[in-house]
């Protein structure tokens, strides 16, 4: 069996921010820290700081006044923010700029006086605090055919985002779309969905042509993952998600003699390790990485990490 290992894979930028943040939170005040969502879509990283002793809370109540709060990289909105504050929470925001950067578009657009279509996945952590910027001024649209249903005229100010981990060819029927419905919409200057995860969807795109199997390391929930399994299963290739080797079964490689092996945006390296060792082991797997493009992109860590007090006890 020949294994070809996608790269880039695993953790981008704004990933490995919010991690160090975490990483960086602890170190400076110790276990008790409190997480807004999951830090990232992925299992094997919040159980690492689960054992830790961090809390990852859906709702801030659950958090007592005064702690510490991390902000996950997915982003919040103003209105969980005014909740930390009236709570006293300490904050630190480790949203991933490019995850910001959308945000403010949808500010700046709301402040003009547009209609925003947001493209996007219902429920998503990412689109509910976008969604939150500018709630009045939002739609959500997640596929083609809802864009006939929109109630905008010609006469609308219209603009367009993205959340920052779909699909490239997703988000391009959308795209096109609404081009064709409302030719005027407006878009940003840049596009939204990043650069991390075009990348994967292209080094995947590029690589599962040659492939009887697709295995991609990551989490259910993770968008980005998600995505790059489809590829495959849209080529026909069988694809399977999973979280680690634990979870790969021996009957899907019975006659595959080409394995490609990618990891979402939010999984780490050491579970593409455990799944290629597993390969190894079971099939005298040959290893053989095939790299589409460098990538030396860096976010530095909050500055409100400088200013993390110890709670003080009830």
């Amino acid at each position: 069996m020949k294994v070809l290992l996608a790269n880039p894979r695993g953790f981008c930028a704004g990933v490995n921010m919010a991690i160090e943040c975490l990483d960086e939170a602890i170190r400076r005040v110790g276990p008790g820290i409190y997480v807004y969502h999951e830090i990232v879509h992925n299992k094997y990283v919040v159980d690492r700081f689960t054992a830790q002793g961090v809390t990852f809370v859906d709702t801030l109540e659950e958090v007592p006044t005064g702690s510490i709060l991390l902000f996950s990289a997915h982003g919040v909105s103003p209105e969980i923010r005014q909740i930390a504050r009236e709570r006293s929470l300490q904050t630190v925001d480790a949203t991933c700029p490019l995850v910001t950067k959308v945000h403010l578009e949808a500010i700046r657009y709301a402040n003009k006086g547009y209609n925003i279509i947001l493209i996007g996945h219902e429920g998503h952590d990412e689109v509910i605090g976008t969604m939150g910027e500018a709630p009045e001024s939002i739609t959500l649209v997640e596929t083609p055919d809802e864009v006939s249903g929109l109630p905008f005229g010609d006469e609308d100010k219209l603009a367009y985002l993205t959340q920052t981990t779909l699909s490239v060819a997703e988000a391009g029927e959308v795209i096109d779309a609404l081009k064709a419905r409302y030719p005027h919409i407006e878009s940003p200057k840049k596009e939204d969905i990043c650069y991390a995860t075009t990348n994967r969807q292209e080094a995947v795109q590029m690589l599962v042509e040659r492939a009887d199997v697709l295995i991609v390391l990551g989490s259910q929930n993770s968008s980005n993952s998600r995505r790059l399994m489809e590829i495959g299963a849209g080529q026909g290739v069988p694809s399977y998600l999973v979280d680690g080797a634990a979870e790969l079964q021996a009957e899907w490689f019975a006659d595959a003699g080409t394995v490609v092996v990618t990891a979402g945006a939010s999984a780490p390296e050491v579970v593409v390790q455990e799944c290629l060792d597993y390969l190894k082991t079971n099939f005298n797997a040959e290893l053989q990485e095939e790299t589409l493009r460098e990538e030396n992109v860096h976010f530095n860590l909050p500055k409100e990490l400088q200013d993390l007090k110890v709670p003080a006890a009830d």
